[in-house]
């Protein structure tokens, strides 16, 4: 154990009288029982009684921490400032409060509360009032939360539920969001299943590959991405799903379901698409990857005779076709592994359902900013009169 020396008993003793410091504290720094300063504090009291020398040293001491006092008073009447004393006095009671939030660790609050003439009972029943409406708000953003999630069936994570947020007029941190769903509510997006992994393939390209990975447009209709994937019916059969999407806003420009994977399917799903346009687009580029659907004689004259131009990647590339495979990963975690489908006609309503008005008209995107492809390409404006004119 540490031997106390005579001087250190003085020091804090010093400490509490000239400085104002408080046992708890004192014992604290010190590695001392607080009683044990208590008794150096009293005896020294004692003394002074007794001592002259101690007794002044006392005055002394006394007076110092009176001047102390008077000093930060002065500094802190010259701080304040003044002209808002009055306002805040005869001015709005809320006003008055916030001024002492803001304020009160430079000042205190009772000096600040004596300042503005305020009594304290008020000012902490205005504190609860406050933690009262904080807690309101956050219960109504709670119960908003659940509605979303709930009414999307759980495809939502934090940063969709931001942007379905903000469109209520909600706008809360990325951070915020996140602690609410998964600390606070435990409601969390649906799992996505992992993709198998990617085998090399044999190269039978005959385009090149124009897009290298600049997966951006300047403008819609420029250059269109596409690819296959399989779903499966309830009674075990396989479907096969051909899409095609704009570079520029990442939509859905057609998309059609067959029960064969052949190249039939995919020049349907281009007709579809060149059909939806209300112009011919010219000097479009479709990229691909190197599969026989996109390389056959039918599929590459039917692109020429519309004067598009091929591009795929390289084989056994996925990355060559990010964007395809983002979307068929959203496609299926959203869609096809939450679901069954008994028959084609359920499957193809699904499909077109999903893409054409869930994905293109409401669901954000984060390539445009968390805006939906449509609101990308048409502006939001402009995209919901749109709307109410076909409505």
């Amino acid at each position: 154990m540490q031997k106390i020396t005579e001087e250190t008993k003085k020091k804090v003793v010093k400490l509490h009288i000239q400085d104002g410091r408080t046992i708890t504290s004192l014992a604290a720094e010190y590695g001392i029982c607080h009683a044990t300063v208590s008794n150096w504090i009293r005896a020294y009291r004692e003394e002074c009684q007794t001592n002259d020398a101690t007794k002044t040293e006392n005055e002394l001491m006394q007076e110092v921490r009176q001047l102390r006092q008077k000093l930060a008073e002065s500094e802190k009447e010259n701080d304040f400032p003044k002209k808002s004393s009055g306002i805040l006095r005869e001015g709005n009671q809320l006003v008055v409060y916030r001024f002492i939030e803001k304020h009160q660790r430079k000042f205190g609050i009772r000096w600040l509360l004596k300042r503005v003439g305020i009594y304290p009972n008020a000012y902490y029943n205005y504190l609860k009032q406050a933690k009262a409406s904080y807690y309101a708000r956050k219960n109504e953003i709670y119960r908003k939360i659940k509605d979303i999630y709930h009414e999307f069936g759980g495809i939502l994570g934090h940063r969709g539920m931001r942007v379905f947020l903000a469109r209520e007029h909600i706008f809360l941190s990325k951070t915020t969001v996140h602690k609410y769903m998964n600390k606070e509510l435990h409601l969390q997006c649906v799992c996505r299943r992992k993709r198998p992994g990617y085998k090399k393939g044999h190269a039978h390209k005959i385009f090149p590959n124009l897009l290298n990975r600049n997966f951006v447009a300047d403008k819609a209709n420029q250059v269109w991405c596409t690819d296959f994937t399989y779903v499966f019916l309830t009674n075990g059969s396989m479907r096969y799903s051909c899409t095609i999407i704009d570079l520029y806003d990442r939509s859905v420009v057609a998309s059609k379901t067959g029960k064969w994977i052949t190249s039939g399917l995919a020049i349907r799903t281009l007709k579809k698409a060149l059909h939806s346009q209300k112009k011919k687009p010219q000097n479009l580029i479709l990229h691909s990857d190197q599969g026989s659907q996109f390389t056959s004689i039918q599929f590459i004259r039917y692109c020429q005779k519309h004067g598009i131009v091929q591009s795929m990647s390289a084989a056994g590339c996925p990355y060559d076709n990010a964007p395809m495979e983002r979307y068929y990963n959203t496609f299926k975690a959203e869609l096809i592994n939450r679901f069954n489908f008994r028959t084609d006609e359920e499957l193809t309503y699904a499909v077109s359902e999903y893409a054409y008005v869930w994905y293109n008209q409401i669901r954000p995107h984060s390539y445009n900013d968390y805006r939906t492809p449509y609101e990308a390409r048409f502006g939001l404006n402009q995209f919901r009169q749109l709307c109410y004119k076909n409505a």
